[in-house]
This record gives C-alpha cells, structure tokens and sequence, in this order.
C-alpha cells in the first residue's frame, strides 16, 4: 500500500486550496478512508473520514464549514477542499487508511502553510 498528497502549498488567509490522495493497493469507498494533519510542535490530529457506507465526518469544531472530504471512486482518489484557511491550518496533511494509520505507516504528506 501505497499513498501520495499533493496541492498543498503556501497561501494567505482566506484562500483555498484542494488537496488531492491517490493509493496503490486501497480501494477508495471501501476502507475508511482520513485526512489528518500535524502541526509543528503538535500531535497528529484526524481532520476528516469518509467511512466504509460513505458518510463524511469532520472532527475539528475549528475546520467545520470550511473543509469537506470527497472521494471520486472512477479514479480512486480522495480530495479535501479546504476554504477561508486560516494561519491555525497551517501544517503537514496526510491521506490515509484508518487501519493503516493505526499500523503507523504515514506517506510524505503534502505542506499548508497559511499566513495571515
């Protein structure tokens, strides 16, 4: 198993930006599936899940209404759209499989950095 993020990247406050996961060896929609985020000098936090039934969860009161998960299965792919960001986004993104994240195997993630 393999995952890769990108369109992450440095932006001022209240922009967007997408950000986009592909996997080898997973098949989105049918593991739940997450986006995580750590800031420096923070632990690990679960931002968003798309469960196995497809109900979308976000977790941080801070990022709701502002971030929503997706997943396109024709081409196995799981995206975050993040609006109005904020400096306290500011961090390194992960995609993951929940099981996967349990095991602790992480991919490179993908950078946000939002200045105010």
């Amino acid at each position: 198993v393999q995952v890769v993020e990108s369109g992450g990247g440095s932006v001022q406050a209240g922009a967007s930006l997408r950000l986009s996961c592909t996997a080898s060896g997973i098949t989105f929609g049918l593991d739940p599936m997450g986006w995580y985020r750590q800031a420096p000098g923070k632990q690990r936090e679960l931002v968003s899940q798309i469960t196995a039934d497809n109900r979308t969860i976000i977790y941080p009161p801070s990022v709701n209404g502002r971030f929503t998960v997706s997943v396109d299965k024709g081409k196995n792919m799981m995206f975050l759209q993040m609006n109005n960001l904020k400096p306290d986004d500011t961090a390194m993104y992960y995609c993951n499989p929940l099981f996967r994240a349990s095991l602790g195997y992480w991919g490179q993630g993908t950078q946000v950095t939002v200045s105010s």
